[in-house]
Formats: structure tokens, C-alpha cells, sequence
């Protein structure tokens, strides 16, 4: 899809059904290059705004909002993977993950429901989606998506390694990717294990 694929007015049939192949297609690759296993994060920032080639935080589309995170849900659910969706800056970019995580993660929960103009409409999509929805203030995931420059780097684990997928932006935000791997310590006589 073109960096204006999607749009101001939105929301064909056709251009939603684009943008859920393009969020599958960009969630697969990350997953891949990052080697994840069942019960690890991925964490996901995404404006709809600039995914519909507003500002950020100008447009909140429910439909937009709707539609990511249930592609995003499907393809982590099926690996057995965590989802957390990032709110947005008026939430201090909280996020809103399943209550199982949290508690796997010892993550403080936190009050707060997610809604379009404060939280994002991601968030309040997957606040609506998800099984037992809880809001924490942070987290440290496995690797991220970051749906329109909304700057996930916060919610990752050190050390971030940039992932280039071959969607590079979904309507007219720009995509980035970054999986996690373990610190390197010791001197020149350390030894490590292959890449994790």
C-alpha cells in the first residue's frame, strides 16, 4: 500500500482488508526474525491517525484501531504469544495486556480504560478484545511493532536489534521492527551461546 494507500476520508472495504494483510504480513516477519517462544511479548504501537495520513493523535479510527489488533491478536494468539498494546501519550503510553500476563510477569496493574482520544484507538481495541484486559504502566517485551513512530523503545527488553521486514509502512505510517537479545558481559576471554 502507498504512503497514502488509506484515504483521510477512509475506510474502503478494500483498503481495511490491504492494511490487515500488510499489519499479518509485518507481525509474521518480526515474530520469525526474533525467534519467539510461546509466552514471550510483543509490544505494539500503532496511530490510526498516521496510518490514515493525518498527524498523530488527530484521527482516531476505531475501524483502523479494530482492525490491527485483530490481526495483530490472531497471529501472537496462535504462537502462543502475549500481546501489549501501547496507549497513547495521554496514558503516559500505559498498556493494556491480558491479566494473565501481568501476573506471569509480575507487571503492576494499574485503573484506567483505554478510549479513542485517550489511549488511542489500538488500545481501546484491544481493551474491548482481549479475554480479561488489564491497563500496566510498563513493560519490558520481547520485540515490537511500532505502527506510526509512536516510539515503543521504552517497552523493550535491553538490547533492542532494528528488524527490517519488507513492510516498511501501513497506509501512511511508517513501520519499524526490533527484536530483543541478551546483554553480551564478560571480557576477551568470555565465551557466548549463538545469538538468542
Amino acid at each position: 500500500m502507498s504512503a497514502t494507500g488509506i484515504s483521510k476520508e477512509i475506510e474502503t472495504a478494500g483498503q481495511l482488508e490491504e492494511l490487515r494483510q500488510e499489519v499479518r504480513i509485518a507481525a509474521e516477519e518480526i515474530l520469525s526474525a526474533a525467534n519467539m517462544k510461546p509466552g514471550q511479548i510483543l509490544v505494539v504501537g500503532c496511530s490510526s491517525s498516521e496510518i490514515a495520513s493525518h498527524k498523530i493523535g488527530s484521527y482516531s479510527s476505531a475501524e483502523i484501531g479494530k482492525a490491527v489488533f485483530e490481526e495483530l491478536y490472531a497471529v501472537t494468539k496462535s504462537q502462543g504469544l502475549y500481546l501489549a498494546a501501547q496507549c497513547c501519550e495521554h496514558l503516559n503510553r500505559a498498556l493494556i495486556v491480558e491479566e494473565e500476563a501481568a501476573e506471569k510477569y509480575g507487571l503492576e496493574m494499574v485503573n484506567v480504560v483505554p478510549q479513542l482520544k485517550a489511549g488511542g484507538s489500538f488500545a481501546t481495541a484491544a481493551y474491548a478484545g482481549f479475554e480479561h484486559p488489564t491497563a500496566v504502566e510498563r513493560i519490558q517485551a520481547h520485540a515490537g511493532i511500532d505502527i506510526g513512530d509512536t516510539f515503543i523503545g521504552m517497552h523493550l527488553r535491553p538490547v533492542a536489534v532494528p528488524v527490517r521486514t519488507s513492510i516498511r509502512a501501513i497506509g501512511g505510517a511508517h513501520v519499524t521492527c526490533a527484536r530483543t537479545r541478551l546483554k553480551y558481559i564478560g571480557g576477551e576471554r568470555a565465551h557466548y551461546l549463538d545469538a538468542k
